[in-house]
C-alpha cells in the first residue's frame, strides 16, 4: 500500500514505511515520528522542526571537518562533472592515484599500496582476504585464521562480522566464516589482573595473543586485527608498552598485524593514523569514514610493499574488488578533506585540545553513576555504573530501562547526538568534529550532567 493512500499520522510516515534503518529497533516508531536530520554547520545539526543539535558522534566518527564545508561538496560537483564514474579495475583516474599517492605519503614506513573500497567494513575484509592469499603465494598456505579482541567490532560483511568480537551481534548470521578468535581487550577499569599497574597490565593483554597463536598452532595464523582505540566496549586504549610487545609477537611468529583504523585514521586521535600516535608499525591499516569527513563514501586498506610484493610478480592476481572502490568524486572529495587538515591543521587542534576535553569530561566523575572516563584524542566513553566502589553494573532490565529507554533518548531531546551502548558495560561514546572547542566540550558535559543526575534517580 502506497504511504499516501492511507494516514501516517501519529506513526514515522514514510521513513517508517519505506526506510529500512541499520541496527534499528523498527518497532519503536511505528507509533512515532522518525528523527529526522536536515542540515548541518560546524558542529551542530538541526532536524526536520528546526531543533539544533550538538552533534557529539561525527555523525558516525566521520565528520571530522565539520557539517556544512562548502569546499567540500563544490569538489564533489566538479569532479562529477568531469568524470562522475569509472573503476579501477584494471584501468586508473588521476584522482585514485593522487589519492592512493598521498595516504602512502602519511602512512608510515612502507606501507606504499592503496586498494581502495567504499568503506570501513569492506576494508577489513579486503585485509583478510588479501593475508590469506599473500600466506599462499609464500608458501605458507596453511595460514589462514585471525585473532582479535573480545567485544571488538570490526564491520558487518561476513568475514568483518566473524573476526569481530560481539556474540549477539553474530548469532543471527552463523554460521560465518571460521578461523576467527578472540583475546583478551585493553579495558583496564575492568582487567581481571594488574588492573593497578598499566604497563604490567598491557604485557599480560599482548601476550594472550601469544597464547593464542601458539594454541592455534603459529603456522596456522595469518594476521592479527587491533583499532588503536577499541571502539565497541567505550573507547578503550592500549596501555603503555602493549602495541610494542604485540608487534615483537607478530614478528615472532611470521603473522601480519592488521591495524583497523575505521574510526582512528584522519585526526580522531590527533594523527593522521593511529598507529603513528601510538608508536606501531602495521602490515595494514583499514581506513574510511574520516577520509572524506563524510562528504563521499570511500575506504582503503594500506599495505605494506613486503605484503604486494608477490601479487607484482608473473601471472598473480588479487582476485578482490568493489564496483565503487576508488571512485573518482569520493577520491576528489578526500584530497580536498585532506587540504582542509593541512591548511587548517586539525591533528594539531586536537592534541592541543584533547586533555581539555578529558578534563571537562572528568568533572562527571562526581555523579554516582559515572564509573569510568576513557579514551584518547577526541575519542571518550563514559561508562556507567550503579555502584562506584564495587564497579556493579547493570542487569539486562536496567539497561534497558536506564539506558535505552531513558539516557539515549534523554540526551537527544536535550540537545545532544551521541552513542548510548552496551556493547559490554553500558557507556555513553563521544567523538565530536575535530574543529570542536572548549565550547563544545562544556555544552557536551553540561548535557551529560543533567542528563545522567536525572538517570541516578531512575535507578
Amino acid at each position: 500500500m502506497n504511504s499516501q493512500d492511507r494516514s501516517s499520522e501519529g506513526r514515522g510516515g514514510s521513513a517508517y514505511d519505506h526506510l529500512w534503518m541499520h541496527f534499528t529497533r523498527m518497532s519503536s516508531y511505528e507509533n512515532a515520528p522518525v528523527p529526522t536530520i536536515v542540515r548541518g554547520e560546524g558542529v551542530h545539526i538541526y532536524d526536520d522542526t528546526g531543533k539544533r543539535y550538538l552533534d557529539g558522534l561525527a555523525g558516525l566518527f566521520v565528520v571530522q571537518a565539520g557539517h556544512g564545508r562548502a569546499e567540500l561538496a563544490e569538489t564533489a560537483a566538479r569532479q562529477a562533472r568531469e568524470l562522475a564514474f569509472f573503476p579501477v579495475w584494471s584501468y586508473a583516474h588521476p584522482k585514485a592515484v593522487e589519492l592512493a599517492e598521498r595516504l602512502a605519503h602519511h602512512a608510515p614506513g612502507d606501507l606504499n599500496k592503496v586498494f581502495f573500497t567504499t568503506g570501513g567494513g569492506e576494508a577489513v575484509e579486503t585485509a583478510w582476504k588479501l593475508a590469506k592469499q599473500y600466506f599462499k603465494l609464500t608458501g605458507k598456505p596453511t595460514k589462514h585464521k585471525v585473532i582479535s579482541r573480545a567485544t571488538a567490532y570490526h564491520g558487518t560483511p561476513q568475514g568483518a562480522l566473524s573476526i569481530t568480537g560481539l556474540p549477539a551481534l553474530k548469532a543471527p548470521f552463523e554460521p560465518l566464516v571460521p578461523g576467527a578468535h578472540k583475546v583478551s581487550n585493553t579495558n583496564i577499569y575492568r582487567a581481571p589482573v594488574h588492573g593497578d599497574d598499566p604497563e604490567a597490565f598491557g604485557r599480560w593483554a599482548a601476550d594472550q595473543i601469544e597464547q593464542q597463536i601458539l594454541f592455534e598452532g603459529p603456522d596456522t595464523v595469518a594476521a592479527v586485527f587491533l583499532e588503536p582505540v577499541q571502539n565497541a566496549g567505550g573507547c578503550f586504549p592500549p596501555p603503555p608498552g602493549y602495541f610494542r610487545r604485540v608487534r615483537e609477537i607478530c614478528d615472532t611468529y611470521d603473522v601480519l598485524l592488521v591495524s583497523d583504523e575505521v574510526i582512528c585514521a584522519f585526526g580522531r586521535l590527533g594523527t593522521m593514523f593511529g598507529c603513528e600516535k601510538f608508536g606501531y608499525r602495521p602490515d595494514m591499516i583499514t581506513c574510511a569514514k574520516g577520509m572524506t569527513s563524510g562528504y563521499s563514501p570511500i575506504g582503503a586498506c594500506i599495505v605494506s610493499d613486503r605484503i604486494a610484493e608477490p601479487f607484482y610478480r608473473g601471472d598473480n592476481v588479487f582476485l578482490h574488488g568493489y564496483t565503487f572502490g576508488g571512485h573518482p568524486v569520493s577520491a576528489a572529495v578526500a584530497l580536498a578533506n585532506l587540504d582542509i587538515f593541512e591548511s587548517e591543521k586539525l591533528n594539531q587542534h586536537v592534541l592541543d585540545h584533547e586533555a581539555a576535553f578529558l578534563d571537562t569530561l572528568r568533572k562527571l566523575h562526581d555523579l554516582p553513576i559515572v564509573g569510568d572516563v576513557r579514551g584518547n584524542g577526541f575519542f571518550y566513553g563514559i561508562e556507567l555504573v550503579k555502584d562506584k566502589d564495587t564497579k556493579e553494573t547493570f542487569d539486562a532490565e536496567e539497561t534497558e530501562r536506564i539506558l535505552y529507554g531513558f539516557v539515549s533518548k534523554k540526551l537527544f531531546e536535550n540537545g545532544l547526538y551521541c552513542r548510548a551502548d552496551d556493547r559490554g558495560d553500558p557507556v555513553v561514546q563521544l567523538a565530536p568534529p575535530l574543529v570542536s572547542d572548549q565550547g563544545t566540550f562544556d555544552e557536551i558535559e553540561q548535557i551529560l550532567r543533567a542528563t545522567l543526575t536525572e538517570a541516578w534517580t531512575k535507578l
